[in-house]
């Protein structure tokens, strides 16, 4: 053990609990390769005693108002912007995403979260149906129970509190777990729920691995439901082991996602956009425009114009505030994207800028950095093209028809995201009505509404998070049918005389 290293227990039941084994994982600061913290290993033990008291904290959360549990996460999220230069900086040194992308989107976004559905279950309604003479139907919505939340790496918080808000705002006590890989602001999290004065047991942050706690809170009886974001292996595994014991699950998995330029675009907006695409969050988020499709007339000004944003990029120490590019996120991804652009290589594509791990001095000479990197000259059906590489890589197809961009954007496995940039209403609304994508962004990339339904197609995920849908998935429905006075004769049938 390196003396002098932080702690990072997990949190049951509101109290800092280490680990039943007493087992840690090395916690390792990405722009310097160096390890900076221990965390917590949690096994299935653990597991039990975070579900036991989000049991236990279940009746009095779920019985308190909408309008309470409301204030309490309003509570949580201000002391979240109390301490916002702490999470932020806490962000960038566990993820290795520039301080200022923190800043501007991570926090800021989970604060977000936290009070949407602080407002949003307040104003969430319930429907009737009246059968006239006979009979009143009104709709219940209750929470399930226990919820089992577990998070990925690539955007720590915003994730998260994404899941675990319309959660515990819809009165389900929560039992979450976050990367290993970036504990730190899940740790700060609980530690301002408890500064905020929210009941015990409620949340409960359990730390480790996804082999060990993460499958234990998926297979644990006392879970009613499982929210899950990660790589479509595990979504897969989790769909399994919930589709046995007959429990919801909510999955949003991998994407490898087209970006669409037809010529008759904004050219100069439609680069730009591709550039924050393709290389936003170093290409860690599953929302990136990895895919570039462009119209064979602007294919070379399309390609030009990504490469030379590209090579201005700013790569350095994300906490320097100039720095544009950071760090991936371990030493591992940082070798599976190199294995890519060295595929790519092999079967003859042309590397138009990147393809590279770029030299940077100082404290962060053993990073784990890759450049921005724009491929062409590949074949649609490589591995290249078709499977997740989760990185700065970005490569650019031509096409010559409306068609055959619709046929080559619908041609992998996935179906998360699109983006589609064109002068033409018409071809707008036809393309996107055509694309196999949970979400299509027009003549923009990553313009969010928190209201909105967000999940993906294909093997990009089951389910739909966000709004009204993250509230349905944390309940369940219940009808009540009320039969009013001289309905004897209508018992029992419904309102056309049908059982």
């Amino acid at each position: 053990m390196i003396l002098g290293l932080k702690h990072i227990p997990s949190v049951i039941d509101g109290t800092e609990t280490d680990p039943a084994v007493g087992d840690w994982i090395d916690v390792y600061e990405p722009a310097t390769g160096q390890v900076y913290a221990k965390v917590a290993s949690s096994n299935r033990g653990d597991v039990d005693r975070a579900v036991e008291a989000a049991q236990r904290a279940f009746p009095d959360w779920a019985g308190m108002s909408a309008d309470d549990r409301g204030k309490v996460l309003e509570r949580v999220a201000d002391r979240i912007e109390a301490r916002f230069d702490e999470f932020v900086k806490a962000e960038s040194k566990d993820s290795g995403k520039p301080v200022s992308v923190a800043r501007q989107v991570d926090i800021p976004r989970a604060m977000a979260n936290l009070r949407f559905f602080a407002g949003a279950v307040r104003h969430w309604h319930s429907d009737a149906h009246d059968m006239g003479a006979s009979a009143l139907n009104y709709t219940l919505k209750r929470p399930r129970g226990v919820a089992g939340c577990i998070s990925p790496w690539n955007l720590p918080l915003y994730l998260l509190t994404w899941k675990i808000a319309p959660a515990l705002a819809t009165g389900n006590t929560v039992v979450a777990k976050p990367s290993e890989v970036t504990p730190m602001t899940a740790s700060l999290l609980a530690e301002a729920w408890r500064e905020a004065d929210a009941p015990r047991g409620v949340l409960s942050i359990v730390h480790g691995e996804g082999k060990t706690a993460g499958a234990a809170i998926v297979q644990h009886p006392g879970v009613s439901a499982v929210s899950f974001t990660g790589s479509t292996g595990v979504g897969e595994w989790i769909g399994a082991e919930c589709g046995r014991a007959l429990k919801p699950v909510s999955l949003e998995l991998g994407g490898k996602n087209p970006f669409i330029v037809f010529a008759d675009a904004d050219i100069d907006s439609a680069i730009d956009t591709a550039e924050r695409a393709a290389f936003s969050n170093q290409g860690q988020i599953c929302l990136c425009g990895s895919r570039l499709l462009v119209e064979r007339s602007a294919f070379e000004t399309v390609v030009e114009g990504l490469v030379e944003r590209a090579r201005n990029r700013v790569i350095g120490d994300p906490m320097d505030p100039d720095t544009q590019h950071g760090a991936q996120v371990s030493a591992d991804h940082l070798a599976k994207i190199a294995g890519y652009v060295n595929m790519a290589r092999d079967l003859g594509a042309n590397i138009r800028c990147g393809g590279n791990s770029p030299a940077i001095s100082g404290r962060c000479a053993g990073g784990y950095f890759y450049e921005p990197t724009v491929i062409t000259g590949l074949e649609n059906d490589c591995a290249v093209i078709q499977e997740e590489i989760f990185g700065p890589v970005v490569t650019v197809q031509p096409f010559d028809s409306e068609s055959e961009a619709v046929e080559l954007a619908n041609s992998t496995p996935y179906g998360l995201a699109a983006s589609v940039f064109t002068s033409n209403l018409g071809r707008a609304h036809r393309v996107s009505a055509a694309l196999e994508s949970g979400i299509v962004w027009v003549n923009c990339w990553m313009l969010r509404d928190l209201r909105t339904p967000f999940g993906g197609m294909k093997q990009s995920g089951v389910g739909r998070e966000g709004g009204a849908e993250a509230l349905r998935f944390f309940t369940e429905t219940k009808n009540v049918c009320i039969a009013t006075e001289g309905a004897e004769g209508q018992r029992g049938k419904g309102a056309e005389g049908k059982a």
